[in-house]
């Protein structure tokens, strides 16, 4: 990847299930690698009920809203309505990627991958039902739109991992066509290209038709998703992800059995393997970890940055708890006249840096600029974390009894307290 190229290309999502976790829980983990200039910023949404024949505004489209909605924990651009990642109440995790396929993409707005992940987290309560949250609206809406606040229109398609306290799923599409793959045990990940081959457990009902009927298939034989629907000259930003793909998939086998969420953080920071970006055009803007414990008593823990570049950021942890604090320090600000909303769009540029945001941003420029001060600010970042961990840990442990008070508070007292630090 050319450390110029502005091109957002690169995501890549983890999760890893016994027997390949150290403790018996599912273990969820992405970064949303984005263009350089963008905030991510954390939001909570509360559980709600709506009225029959209430809409629901996404990114670009309005579509019907579903009659209840789950609480939602998520990590977004800070321009439009869905989400690179995210989590609700239930204990369920999604995250997407794009791709590009055989299907052209749609130039006409409509789904963005992003808002069918919080569609899926606010509509589904366990994995497979978020999975049919979005091959539902998959076929009824299509996706499409730009995934990027410029002029110049970035169109993808999307695959998603999504994960649960007892399985994951991955989701490929192609369109309005798809694939899904159930993962029972051990580990996979996913990295900006199709990756389901013969293993598909549930697809499209026309999926092969149309894979005939345009000639990619030939009718006879085994049918591998990625094969078929893969574009025979694949774009630049596809074939750097193979080696991420190939490096994350190394990374996982070698900690087989011993998995824990430090084990995760670490790999989103690892900038040999390209899994971590840090370039002169993009960089992980945002990353997340989550550990669900397959024991439905003890918590779901689920850790953000709410900053760029994992290698220089706190993961901090959030439970869903009753009246949880809410954290404004990593809310975006709003604008009246946001021209990601006016038509056409993208004409001018806003200041989306939140407080966190702004703060974290002055610590990286010392880090670079004084050595030995940078070297120990980090230091202090990493005990922070560390103390964090601990905690979560003892808590997954039954060590420590849960108080609800206190984990209404965590995610505020984790970010004023990572704050404090950079003043």
């Amino acid at each position: 990847m050319a450390g110029g190229d502005s091109t957002p290309s690169s995501c890549d999502c983890f999760v890893a299930l016994p027997p390949h976790t150290a403790a018996p829980a599912v273990i969820f983990g992405k970064n949303a690698d984005r263009p350089r200039s963008e905030v991510q910023e954390v939001l909570y949404v509360p559980a709600a009920t709506h009225q029959p024949g209430d809409k629901v505004q996404c990114t670009y489209l309005e579509i019907e809203q579903a009659e209840r909605t789950h609480a939602v924990v998520l990590s977004r651009p800070a321009w439009l309505w869905g989400a690179e990642m995210g989590a609700n109440e239930h204990g369920v995790c999604v995250g997407n990627e794009g791709v590009w396929t055989r299907e052209p993409v749609g130039q006409d707005e409509a789904l963005l991958g992003m808002d069918l992940v919080r569609l899926a987290l606010e509509r589904g309560s366990s994995a497979r039902e978020a999975l049919e949250v979005i091959t539902a609206l998959l076929e009824r809406y299509g996706q499409g739109g730009s995934c990027k606040e410029e002029p110049v229109p970035f169109i993808y398609h999307n695959t998603f991992l999504l994960a649960d306290r007892t399985e994951a799923w991955v989701l490929e599409t192609a369109g309005r066509y798809w694939a899904a793959q159930q993962i029972r045990e051990g580990s996979r990940n996913i990295s900006n290209q199709l990756s389901i081959g013969k293993e598909i457990t549930a697809e499209h009902p026309g999926l092969r038709q149309r894979a005939h009927s345009q000639g990619w298939w030939s009718g006879d034989g085994e049918f591998s998703f990625a094969q078929v629907f893969s574009l025979t000259q694949q774009p630049p930003r596809m074939e750097a992800a193979k080696a991420r793909y190939s490096a994350g998939r190394e990374l996982l086998q070698q900690h087989a059995g011993h998995i824990t969420a430090e084990t995760f953080m670490a790999i989103l920071r690892d900038k040999a393997s390209g899994i971590c970006v840090d370039t002169e055009g993009f960089r992980t803007a945002g990353s997340m970890v989550s550990v669900l414990p397959r024991d439905p008593a003890l918590p779901c823990i689920h850790f953000f940055t709410a900053t760029p570049d994992p290698s220089r950021s706190v993961f901090k942890p959030f439970v869903f708890v009753a009246g949880l604090k809410p954290v404004p320090q990593v809310r975006s600000p709003t604008f009246r006249d946001d021209p990601a909303k006016q038509i056409p769009r993208f004409q001018s540029t806003v200041d989306r840096r939140h407080e966190l945001y702004r703060r974290h941003q002055a610590a990286l420029e010392l880090m670079e600029s004084d050595q030995e001060q940078g070297q120990k600010l980090l230091q202090t970042l990493q005990d922070l974390e560390k103390q964090g961990l601990e905690g979560m840990n003892a808590l997954l442990e039954g060590t420590v009894a849960p108080c609800p008070e206190e984990l209404a508070d965590l995610f505020f007292d984790c970010v004023e307290a990572e704050m404090k630090f950079y003043t």
